[in-house]
C-alpha cells in the first residue's frame, strides 16, 4: 500500500483529504510523491512563517537533540531559559511571562484558567465567527463546530465581531475576559476596527475583566508586524500564541502580565517548554528578526493584495487582508477553486464556506506570488 492507502485504512480520519501526498519542503515549495511542485499559500495553516525545512531550525533542532530532549517543568532548564527571555524582548509592553505549552488550543485553555483563576469569574465574551481551537475549552469559545459535542462549558457567550454596542452590552461586571482574535483567520480573514478594539480594551478596564487576545494564527511576523496587537497599540492582558513560533515544531505559549496571577500547582504541560521545541522557537524568532520577516510580510502582502484587487470577476465580493493573510471572498463555494489552483501548482485554505484563504510561508518570493496571482486570475476570471 502507498501513503494514502495506510492512511485511509489505519488513519482516524477527522480531516476531508485532498488527492495529493507531501512528501518534501523547502522555502515556499511543496513537492508530491511524483515529484510535482506546489506553490505553497497554506504553510501548514500558518505554521511554515519562516519557510518549509528551514536550515537554522533544523541545525538547531539537531544540536539540542544531542544535548538534552525533554525536562519536566519542575527542574530549571538553560534551553527554555533563554527562550522565555527571548519572548519577553519581543513581546508587546507590559507582558513579560510566558506560560510554555503545545498548540494553540492548549494556549487558549490556559487563558481561559489563568482569567478564571485571576478574577474569580467564569463568565467570557467571544466574537462570532471567531475560533480559538477544538478541545473543550477552546471549542467553547469558538462560535463554529459546537453542535456535535455540547454540552460544552457554561458561561460563554457570542457577540458580532466589530459591533462595539453589543460588545458593551454583552460584558459586566460578572465577565472574567472578553476573547478575541484581531484577524479572524477560519472566520474569512476579517480584521478588527481600531475603535472597536480600543473600546474593547477600556471595557475591559472598566468591567475589571480581562483582554484576551488570540495570536496563535496572526503571530510572528504574519500580519507585518511581530505581534497584529502592535498595529492596534494594543495591550492585552494575556496573549495566545502557537503555529509560526518554533518552525513547525508543535509548540505554543502564553504572554501575560503582573496584573494575571501565578497558578503554581494549578496547572502543567508534560510537554511544554521542552529544550528541543525551545531550541527549535529560539532559533526561528532569530531567523524572523535577522531577515525582517514582519517588513518582508507587510511588502508582500501589499504586493498580492494589489495583484488580486485587480481580479475582474463577477465571482470575487471582495479581497480582505493584513500582511501576508489573505481572504478573497467569492459569492458562491470556493471549494472548487481550490481544486482548479492545486491542478495549477497552488496550494490553498478555506476560511468558512465562499473565502479562499492564503498564507503562504513569509520567505516566499515576488516571482512565485505573482505565479499565485496568474493562477488566481485563470480560474476565477474564467
Amino acid at each position: 500500500m502507498n501513503a494514502r492507502e495506510f492512511e485511509q485504512t489505519y488513519g482516524f480520519e477527522v480531516f476531508p483529504k485532498r488527492d495529493v501526498t507531501v512528501v518534501r519542503g523547502e522555502g515556499a515549495t511543496l513537492w508530491d510523491e511524483y515529484g510535482k511542485s506546489y506553490i505553497d499559500c497554506t504553510a501548514g495553516v500558518g505554521v511554515a512563517n519562516i519557510g518549509h525545512a528551514n536550515p537554522q531550525v533544523a541545525a538547531a533542532i539537531a544540536t539540542q537533540s544531542r544535548k538534552l530532549i525533554t525536562c519536566p517543568g519542575v527542574f530549571y532548564n538553560d534551553t527554555r531559559a533563554r527562550l522565555l527571555e527571548k519572548l519577553a524582548s519581543v513581546a508587546p509592553p507590559g507582558l513579560q511571562r510566558a506560560f510554555l505549552c503545545n498548540s494553540g488550543s492548549e494556549s487558549v485553555e490556559a487563558a481561559i484558567k489563568f482569567a478564571r483563576h485571576t478574577t474569580g469569574r467564569s463568565n467570557f465574551v467571544c466574537a462570532m465567527r471567531g475560533f480559538h481551537g477544538r478541545t473543550l475549552g477552546a471549542l467553547s469559545a469558538t462560535h463554529k463546530y459546537r453542535a456535535e459535542f455540547e454540552p460544552l462549558l457554561d458561561g460563554f457567550s457570542f457577540v458580532p465581531f466589530n459591533n462595539g454596542d453589543k460588545l458593551v452590552d454583552a460584558v459586566s461586571n460578572d465577565t472574567a475576559a472578553v476573547i478575541l482574535e484581531l484577524v479572524q483567520g477560519e472566520g474569512g480573514v476579517r480584521v478588527a476596527d481600531e475603535e472597536y478594539v480600543t473600546a474593547a480594551r477600556q471595557l475591559c478596564d472598566r468591567r475589571g475583566a480581562l483582554l484576551i487576545v488570540d495570536e496563535v494564527q496572526t503571530g510572528f511576523c504574519r500580519t507585518g508586524r511581530m505581534f497584529a496587537c502592535e498595529h492596534f497599540e494594543l495591550q492585552p492582558d494575556i496573549l495566545c500564541l502557537a503555529k509560526g513560533i518554533a518552525g513547525g515544531i508543535p509548540m505554543g505559549a502564553v504572554l501575560c502580565g503582573e496584573a494575571v496571577a501565578a497558578a503554581v500547582g494549578m496547572h502543567g504541560s508534560t510537554f511544554g517548554g521542552n529544550p528541543l521545541a525551545c531550541a527549535a522557537a529560539l532559533a526561528a524568532i532569530d531567523y524572523m528578526l535577522e531577515n525582517d520577516l514582519a517588513a518582508q510580510a507587510a511588502h508582500k502582502g501589499e504586493h498580492l493584495a494589489n495583484r488580486l484587487q485587480q481580479l475582474r470577476s463577477d465571482k470575487v465580493r471582495e479581497v480582505r487582508h493584513l500582511g501576508l493573510m489573505i481572504g478573497i471572498e467569492l459569492k458562491g463555494k470556493a471549494q472548487p477553486y481550490l481544486t482548479d489552483l492545486m491542478e495549477r501548482g497552488v496550494l490553498a485554505l478555506l476560511a468558512g464556506s465562499t473565502v479562499i484563504r492564503l498564507l503562504p510561508p513569509l520567505v516566499i518570493s515576488l516571482e512565485q506570488l505573482d505565479a499565485v496571482a496568474d493562477a488566481l486570475v485563470d480560474v476565477l476570471g474564467r
